[in-house]
């Protein structure tokens, strides 16, 4: 009787060391799915972005990666907020800003990245001192980078702002000189690549000139961009201290990824942090 109560009580450890064994592994592969992210981005140069500088180096931390590309500036912000997405890549400060109180959401930028500047472009001129009187261009009609077009033009002397103007919203009745008489020409900001063979100048931001494959470095002169329009990677608030937040910061800040940026982004502008280290 104690034999068989003693092999009773070894078969109940064994199952029981076995169960301990299997409950490990499923942890583990928890652990391991929790590890699969998904990264959104706008169709072009930011989920190319996504697809070759930093999804590789998040494949060597051990994540499974999935990119996912959008089609509009809305949705992406909406599969973040969601949870459909972990991190997405193709807004700026200020947009980002704007939208979470828009929309009632909590999303935080982690780290801005090389953006591609906004460019002024002519296929009548072959460079800006050569403008003529009343020559006419075409700028976008949204706010935001209506105001970028003006202080381009301020910044080569075309224009002069009121110095009293926020910069950041600076429209037509903020300028006090109009040295060329230019006539501004709003459209949409999509249209405006095709604009460049209408008007005399076309102020393109850099995103649309690289999905009409224009040439950044085509442009007669190209924005000096303040970090706050230069894209970024965001994640919802609730995330912006977990460990893929720190990872997708590390990878960027890596020279590996700058190096990237240098032979397959020419003409990207870099942030100051990355300027300045």
């Amino acid at each position: 009787m104690k034999k068989i109560i003693f092999s009773i009580m070894f078969l109940l450890l064994v199952v029981a060391l076995a169960a301990c064994g299997g409950s490990d592994d499923e942890t583990k592969g928890n652990v391991d799915n929790n590890k699969s992210v998904k990264l959104g981005g706008s169709a072009g140069p930011y989920s190319d972005m996504l697809k070759t500088a930093i999804k590789p180096a998040l494949e060597e931390k051990g994540y499974k990666v999935e990119i996912v590309e959008f089609s509009d500036y809305i949705q992406p912000n909406i599969a973040l907020n969601n949870g459909d997405i972990d991190a997405n890549l193709f807004q700026h400060s200020i947009y980002i800003k704007n939208f979470s109180k828009e929309n009632d959401m909590e999303l935080t930028g982690l780290i801005t990245v090389p953006t591609a500047p906004m460019g002024i472009y002519s296929n009548k001129y072959k460079s800006i001192e050569d403008v003529k009187d009343s020559a006419t261009i075409a700028i976008p009609n949204d706010p935001v980078n209506a105001a970028r077009t003006f202080l381009i033009l301020q910044d080569h002397g075309l224009i002069e702002l009121d110095p009293n103007a926020e910069p950041l919203t600076v429209s037509e009745k903020d300028i006090k000189t109009n040295a060329k008489n230019l006539v501004f020409q709003p459209i949409e900001a999509g249209q405006l690549p095709r604009s460049v063979d209408g008007a005399d100048l076309a102020a393109v931001p850099g995103n649309f000139a690289l999905a009409a494959d224009m040439n950044l470095l085509d442009a007669l002169i190209l924005e000096n961009m303040p970090d706050l329009y230069r894209n970024l990677v965001a994640v919802t608030t609730a995330n912006k201290d977990t460990q893929l937040a720190k990872d997708l910061v590390e990878i960027v800040e890596a020279p590996e990824f700058e190096a990237i940026i240098d032979a397959e982004f020419e003409g990207f502008g870099k942030p100051e942090w990355m300027e300045n280290r």
